[in-house]
């Protein structure tokens, strides 16, 4: 297994290829390359290889993610986007590994978001969990604000006043995410 981290345009047609069917996000499909080099520019692609150079499993790095949280601005780097070839083989959890040890060396402030669902795996990878707490991140839907779809808050590499901030938020203290 080789572990290594692409920028958009360093990704072949064929990875980005594997990656959108990999995500299966149906407004993606006909998504070209060209496309998808511009509209993933500020992210970065954490894969991991088997050593026939196949994508076994792999997540993105979206560096363009800013909360207002108290009038303040908090940027951090948001882990999203993972997804192994192949379910149950552990390669999520060696994938997570890597990448927290790479961004904690270059100390990027990370998080990530779940549905409760997956609070089994991310336990599992030792990922701090902040329950219940994306439902206070509100989003653009056209005029309006609205709650996160997604339940959790993880925490890869935090600041320990990034995480009380975050820990803090509710339905009284929201956050707002600003694209």
């Amino acid at each position: 297994m080789k572990y290594q981290i692409k920028k958009p345009n360093e990704l072949t047609e064929n990875e980005i290829k594997i990656i959108l069917n990999l995500w299966e996000v149906t407004e993606w499909d006909s998504m070209d390359s060209t496309y998808f080099r511009s509209f993933f520019k500020d992210s970065e692609f954490h894969i991991l290889f088997d050593s026939e150079g196949e994508i076994l499993t792999l997540m993105r790095l979206n560096f363009d993610f800013v909360l207002e949280i108290a009038n303040q601005h908090y940027h951090f780097a948001e882990v999203v986007g993972l997804v192994s070839a192949h379910k149950k083989k552990g390669y999520g959890k060696k994938l997570i590994k890597y990448c927290i040890d790479n961004i904690t060396e270059r100390n990027l402030e990370s998080i990530g978001f779940c549905a409760t669902e997956l609070r089994p795996f991310y336990d599992k990878c030792e990922i701090s969990i902040l329950h219940n707490k994306a439902k206070s991140i509100q989003e653009k839907s056209g005029s309006e604000w609205i709650p996160s779809d997604d339940d959790d808050i993880l925490i890869f590499n935090l600041s320990e006043e990034k995480k009380q901030l975050l820990y803090q938020l509710s339905s009284e203290n929201n956050a707002y995410l600003l694209q």
